[in-house]
């Protein structure tokens, strides 16, 4: 009744097995390997420099321009794109303000949760938005925003909504790089 399983049908059955758990091991470690040398697909890295550690901005309660002061307040869940110019930045800021009022707009249905942060004179003729907020400038703010007086121009920096300061893009940047990773950074809930 029970017919006899031939030897090549089990040798075969049991390569395939084999076969199976070698690529299925195979790519597990393949996959460890990679996650611990460092390597990340190219979409999941930021564009920006990630700051180690962050700089804490929570204790500053920065005025605006208006007379104000800006509050974190995290509850908002509200996003920070600062910059600092040194005083009398004319053309290049001008351009800066342009490049950083599209990043906003790009942002479509999620842009209300993004505030740009000039921090000094805002440059006469250049693009403003609603979500811009003018801070007159303060030493201890500046002092919270790593390197600054960057001699190569003006460096632009991403605050959570706690008040931290966790990327830095060099003066120079791509906008493009700048509205991929706020734009991640804005799915976070």
């Amino acid at each position: 009744m029970n017919a006899p399983v031939s030897r090549s049908l089990r040798n075969r059955n049991r390569s395939l097995l084999i076969l199976i758990v070698v690529v299925f091991l195979g790519s597990a470690l393949v996959a460890g390997a990679l996650r611990f040398s460092g390597w990340r697909p190219e979409g999941l890295r930021n564009h920006g420099e990630l700051l180690q550690p962050p700089g804490d901005l929570r204790e500053l309660a920065p005025r605006l321009r208006d007379g104000g002061e800006y509050g974190w307040n995290p509850g908002q869940r509200q996003w920070r794109i600062a910059l600092a110019p040194p005083p009398g930045c004319a053309e290049p800021c001008v351009e800066l303000a342009a490049q950083l009022d599209t990043v906003w707009q790009l942002f479509g249905r999620q842009a209300d949760r993004v505030h740009i942060l000039w921090i000094g004179e805002f440059p006469d003729g250049a693009t403003r938005d609603a979500a811009l907020r003018e801070v007159l400038p303060d030493p201890a703010l500046r002092a919270g925003l790593p390197r600054v007086d960057d001699p190569a121009g003006v460096p632009v920096y991403v605050i959570d909504p706690n008040g931290f300061v966790i990327l830095r893009y060099a003066p120079g940047f791509d906008p493009g790089h700048l509205r991929q990773d706020m734009s991640r950074l804005l799915k976070l809930r």
